[in-house]
């Protein structure tokens, strides 16, 4: 035997390492292949938007370079720029003049507007709030023609742009810098309009020192850098300029949206970075397919054919080992069998000898010398159903515990139907609920079977909470007899006494005491709740009622 499973183990060894071997191979080179592709393709998409952003920086710079009039206080300063613009590129969403004005110049300007027959000629915020003019003290960038003029542009010539977010910092970076300047991304036309950036280029009139406004071109984003063929290698993402962990992408529709990016999001298979309006932009490829995935897929092929040619040749000779290692378990199952059934069947007896001793100390004592046969009898037989229900109740429950409102059942306690049970529906140890038992049909069998002072039976309510938090939690039980007295109530025997005051509350750990009051006779019982509630208990009944299982 011993043979036999070393030619097994050899031909299996070398047919295992022989199929490692070209599996790992063939993912190297699946990894090498898609790696080459995955940034050929990326190289082209990053040179293709380059391309594309210095035809339009270009478009910016020549435009620009065409004014050369004296005044730029016009409503239609663009048309000179109309044909030609459209000669180069037409996918700006729109072009915009911005004149640099001075205080005292505005109201010119809102002149020029008005011949130009623009909706709302006044020179304003870009909120279109009215602009403070006793205010100013320095030049304002004022919009005085758009290219197209339509309904969604008309609106916006006589505002002034030098307050507004993200385009007022534009114009003064593109002011300092002499040259074109993009903005951040932001909505184009109204606040949810397509996401797009604007690319401004300062005009500087013969002479000038300083620029007289600026040509902007207003792009949007999707087409502009995020465009994408749908059957390419990668999906492209742009880095948001304002947020580290955001980028913009398209969806479908050419749409842009955020996107938060999670620290233990896998990054991006490779970045580039791409020039525009005198800032560098950052663009996130990400593979849309799983190249890792697939080199593992190829290799599992691959190492699964060689292992089936392995297992072929081993299969006779694993078939005789396998009924032997099947053989083993069986045995080594009958042992577990064997071993649990022992282990219960301890303790089953260690149980039936705690039930047994206790039934024995209810009827020594039950039964003394000199007590009264008929009423002996009575509680003897009381305080055996009493266990019997409790015994019950767990081999119902397979030993795991009893709920608390089950032990007032009324064949086990006397006098059921006259208790108002309440409190949470915990359930008891074994330990407890034997304990409890007997301490419910104690109180319950000396309650008063006659008339009370008042000329009622006794009402009876037994109560008890949960209080404190785990570990330290506290069990608290409350018995209370009403229409009752001293004079009325069955006196306790010597069991009953020796019950209450000592066994039950040793039995959980706690204390007890009672009493009468006014109108009630009052039992109180205090025990913390690991020992009510015995998880140890519990877990051992739990792992000997669980079915044997073989080995692993």
């Amino acid at each position: 035997m011993v043979r036999l499973g070393f030619i097994i183990g050899f031909i299996a060894l070398i047919g295992a390492l022989l199929s490692g071997l070209a599996a790992y191979r063939v993912h190297d080179q699946e990894l090498i292949v898609d790696g080459i592709a995955m940034a050929r393709a990326i190289d082209v998409h990053a040179s293709l938007v380059q391309d594309r952003l210095t035809e339009r920086e270009l478009l910016a710079r020549v435009a620009s370079g065409l004014f050369r009039a004296p005044s730029v206080i016009k409503a239609n300063m663009l048309q000179p720029l109309r044909a030609s613009i459209y000669a180069f590129k037409t996918d700006f969403v729109v072009a915009s003049w911005i004149a640099r004005l001075q205080p005292g110049e505005l109201e010119a300007a809102r002149k020029d507007l008005a011949s130009e027959k623009f909706p709302n000629p006044s020179i304003r915020n870009f909120d279109d709030k009215p602009l403070d003019r006793q205010s100013l003290d320095r030049p304002v960038d004022v919009l005085m023609d758009v290219e197209p003029r339509n309904a969604a542009t008309g609106a916006f010539p006589g505002r002034s742009y030098s307050l507004h977010p993200v385009l007022g910092p534009m114009f003064a970076r593109a002011m300092t810098a002499g040259k074109p300047v993009a903005s951040d991304p932001m909505p184009l036309l109204r606040s949810d309009g397509p996401v797009g950036v604007v690319l401004a280029a300062p005009v500087l009139p013969d002479g000038a020192a300083q620029p007289a406004g600026f040509v902007t071109f207003s792009y949007e984003l999707a087409p502009l850098m995020l465009a994408n063929d749908d059957l390419s290698l990668f999906s492209v993402a742009l880095k948001d300029p304002n947020s580290a962990d955001q980028e913009l992408v398209a969806t479908d529709r050419d749409h842009v949206g955020s996107r938060i990016v999670a620290p233990d999001a896998p990054p991006p298979s490779m970045v580039r970075t791409v020039s525009f309006g005198d800032r560098d932009w950052s663009l996130a490829y990400y593979a849309k397919n799983n190249a890792m995935m697939r080199a593992r897929q190829t290799a599992a092929i691959v190492a699964a054919i060689g292992l089936a040619l392995t297992g072929i040749v081993c299969g006779l000779f694993g078939y005789v080992a396998y009924n032997n290692l099947r053989l083993s378990r069986e045995i080594q199952v009958r042992i577990g069998f064997e071993r649990r059934l022992t282990a219960v069947i301890d303790e089953l007896n260690h149980r039936v000898k705690n039930i047994l001793a206790v039934i024995q100390s209810i009827v020594t004592r039950t039964l003394r010398h000199g007590a009264d046969i008929d009423v002996a009898r009575d509680l003897l037989i009381g305080r055996i159903h009493a266990m019997s229900n409790v015994v019950t109740l767990l081999s119902e429950s397979q030993w795991q515990g009893v709920k608390l409102k089950g032990l007032f059942e009324a064949r086990a306690v006397p006098h059921a139907e006259r208790i108002a049970v309440s409190g949470p529906d915990i359930v008891v140890s074994a330990r407890a609920a034997q304990s409890l038992s007997l301490l419910f049909f104690e109180l319950a069998s000396h309650s008063d079977e006659g008339l009370s002072l008042v000329g009622k039976h006794p009402h009876i309510t037994a109560h008890w909470q949960v209080t404190g938090d785990e570990p330290e939690m506290t069990f608290h039980f409350r018995w209370e007899e009403f229409n009752t007295s001293a004079a009325t109530r069955r006196e306790d025997s010597d069991f009953g006494l020796i019950l209450l005051d000592r066994v039950a509350p040793e039995a959980l750990g706690g204390a007890a005491k009672r009493y009468f009051t006014d109108v009630s006779y009052v039992y109180e019982l205090t025990a913390p709740m690991e020992t009510v509630v015995d998880m140890t208990e519990r877990d051992r009944s739990e792992q000997f009622s669980a079915p044997v299982r073989p080995p692993r």
